[in-house]
């Protein structure tokens, strides 16, 4: 979804690469129906006792209680609809009520001097939940050039991610019409609020 360079995962310990790995589960599960390979592998994860080892674990078990064919068809019905899904995944939307607004040009003003930029190939706005992950990520690895310092990845999270985020996926988590979906909304709801804590320290 978004142009990154070549990295080296070593540069970062081992708590901010448990970081950069619940972001990219977000963003791939976000970006697009899970396909039958990752849902296998979602089966085989095993969380610890913490409450965001629990979410894992059921994550694992609802993978492996679905199919692709379910997992696709939640995924429209949630996100794609005719015309548009039940929740509409774009911080613009959600923080205005529509799309294309300010909070997606302020976004677009602060991935330039990160070296952050959409794929030629990718027609979502850059505001989607799953770029947005995608984002924190990056930053966090050095992904888009550089690892970024804590100072710069809390002021992105609290720009672009906090303000939004924790909500829509609450909305995710609740939503009568998810299943599968709804262990991905109570991880993302469970790491945003991890996150803003560790920010605040």
């Amino acid at each position: 979804m978004l142009n990154q360079h070549a990295f080296s995962t070593n540069q970062i310990d081992e708590a901010d690469q448990s970081r950069v790995h619940v972001y990219r589960l977000l963003a791939r599960l976000l970006r697009e129906p899970a396909d039958a390979a990752l849902l296998a592998a979602l089966g085989q994860m095993t969380g610890d006792d913490s409450e965001l080892g629990q979410a894992i674990t059921v994550l694992a078990d609802a993978a492996a209680a679905t199919s692709m064919a379910a997992c696709r068809d939640e995924y429209n019905v949630l996100f794609i609809g005719l015309g548009r899904g039940i929740l509409t995944p774009f911080g613009s939307y959600y923080l205005t009520g529509f799309m294309h607004e300010k909070p997606l040009a302020r976004l677009r003003d602060d991935m330039r001097p990160l070296g952050i930029a959409r794929s030629d190939d990718v027609k979502d706005p850059e505001d989607h939940v799953a770029a947005l992950m995608e984002m924190m990520a990056g930053l966090i690895d050095g992904s888009f050039g550089a690892i970024q310092p804590v100072s710069a990845q809390r002021a992105f999270f609290d720009a672009h991610v906090a303000s939004w985020t924790p909500h829509f996926f609450k909305d995710l988590e609740g939503c009568a019409s998810a299943d599968f979906y709804k262990s991905v909304g109570r991880i993302g709801r469970l790491f945003m609020a991890i996150e803003q804590e560790a920010f605040e320290m």
